[in-house]
């Protein structure tokens, strides 16, 4: 059986990390995709996405991803039942991600360490050299 999504789009929030009871990362996001424009349409319709991330892949994506940035997303699409607070039974459909690719520069925190400046020189280095990294 074949169960595959990717996409592109814009996150609608922050991303916030959480761990289940067993210390397992996981964090929730929606992404805003746009569909192609129809003949007469001012403007695309946009789907709102939501999508689950696991593991090292929650820890990264919530730290180095904010409201606005554009990611790709590919992974499984998961059709879930839960019972809702008044009782009622209910179906919620979302995208596991099995790899997430930032499409825009990270942000800079305080636990991070910013991108190096466009434009630096390269570094020449003779035979002899090591390599500074």
């Amino acid at each position: 059986m074949l169960n595959t999504w990717t996409g592109i789009g814009r996150l609608t929030s922050d991303l916030e990390l959480r761990h289940t009871n067993g210390g397992v990362a996981v964090c929730n996001f929606t992404l805003a995709v746009e569909r192609r424009k129809r003949e007469g349409q001012d403007r695309p319709e946009v789907d709102f996405i939501p999508v689950v991330v696991w593991g090292k892949q929650a820890e990264s994506s919530a730290k180095y991803l904010v409201k606005g940035q554009r990611c790709g997303v590919g992974g499984r699409l998961q059709i879930r039942s839960y019972e809702a607070r008044d009782g009622s039974k209910r179906k919620a459909a979302e995208i596991v991600a099995e790899q997430v690719v930032f499409l825009d520069r990270p942000r800079a925190t305080e636990e991070t360490r910013p991108l190096p400046a466009e434009g630096i020189e390269d570094i020449e280095l003779d035979e002899d050299s090591e390599v500074p990294f």
